[in-house]
């Protein structure tokens, strides 16, 4: 089943959308911020976001940037009531896939989605619910972690950081970065919350946690996923 995740702050806009796309038997995540959908992004690997563009806190634009930087092969479909061309050439600058004006026909929204699933599909073979690296494989639906097809029991936050490096392999994320994909951006609490999940994490999936060879630390930066 294919999960959207739509970030939307008005309410009757939600409940329309995720009626329209449960009856096409879509599993449907709702964020009301902009901030809670990076937040959501990062915990439920929604297949394609559909994301509105004037929300509380940081923009749609914004969040679109975010996004596409880390997770470069998820669709987002931008939903505005916007129509002047200069805001659809920056959505489409900003990296989404589609843009769709309010008031819109949901079989619109609909042929769009399904759509761009095919291209997706098409660009990247049949898309897997799996993220595999080496001995590493997660479990997308059932959000578990195995190494050499042994289960190793994470924490929520431990999922999601390790999912985050997996999905973007040899790619250096500064500790802010992680906080701010993580925990959220109203965390208010300080970035050593970082190297302590780091090492908890490496207790459990490197063979010698005092020589990293998966996680490893980039001084002056922060870490990355080696993936030879």
């Amino acid at each position: 089943m294919k999960k959207i995740l739509l970030i939307e702050d008005e309410e009757h806009i939600r409940k329309f959308v995720k009626i329209s796309l449960k009856r096409e038997g879509f599993q449907v995540v709702e964020a009301e911020t902009g901030e809670l959908g990076i937040e959501e992004v990062a915990k439920e690997s929604p297949d394609i976001v559909i994301l509105d563009i004037m929300l509380p806190g940081i923009d749609g634009y914004k969040v679109c940037e975010i996004l596409k930087k880390s997770y470069p092969q998820m669709g987002i479909i931008m939903l505005t009531a916007r129509a002047q061309d200069g805001d659809k050439i920056m959505g489409l600058e900003f990296g989404a896939d589609h843009y769709i004006i309010k008031p819109f026909n949901p079989l619109e929204l609909i042929a769009i989605i399904k759509s761009l699933l095919r291209r997706m599909e098409l660009g990247n073979g049949l898309k897997s619910r799996e993220i595999i690296s080496g001995a590493f494989k997660i479990d997308l639906d059932s959000k578990v972690l195995y190494k050499s097809g042994v289960e190793i029991e994470l924490t929520p936050k431990e999922y999601m950081l390790i999912k985050m490096f997996m999905e973007n392999p040899n790619k250096a994320f500064s500790r802010d970065e992680l906080l701010d994909m993580v925990w959220g951006y109203n965390y208010i609490g300080e970035n050593k919350i970082i190297d302590v999940n780091i090492r908890r994490i490496r207790s459990k999936i490197e063979d010698n946690s005092s020589k990293p060879k998966y996680i490893e630390t980039v001084w002056g930066t922060g870490y990355k996923w080696r993936e030879d």
